[in-house]
């Protein structure tokens, strides 16, 4: 069975970066997508951001210019680095895998950011 699992969250201070990785049990290159998704308390699950099988990126609005996805290909793992984080940006941090039609979610990782 698939598995993804989500490290790196924490509570940050408004400002601060912090890095997530999402480590994949099978090759990333099966996968035709891998993305960050993101859920706040009351809100929908929304994209954070995405990275195609052959490296193309994307990006929702609010990411542009502050986050950067990245894969470590040997390592099957998809990283999202996030910078300049403000208090709009605490939520659960999911990763999010599809392939074959199905999706595989991980069990996600809380991001806090408050002073």
């Amino acid at each position: 069975q698939v598995q993804l699992v989500e490290s790196g969250g924490g509570l940050v201070q408004p400002g601060g970066s912090l890095r997530l990785s999402c480590a994949v049990s099978e090759s990333i290159f099966t996968f035709y997508v891998i993305a960050w998704y993101r859920q706040a308390p009351g809100k929908q699950r929304e994209l954070v951001a995405s990275v195609y099988q052959g490296g193309n990126t994307n990006y929702a609005d609010s990411s542009i210019g502050r986050f950067t996805i990245s894969r470590d290909i040997p390592r099957d793992t998809v990283s999202l680095q996030m910078d300049s984080l403000n208090a709009d940006d605490t939520a659960v941090y999911y990763c999010k895998g599809e392939r074959g039609g199905n999706a595989y979610w991980g069990q996600g990782t809380q991001v806090t950011v408050s002073s």
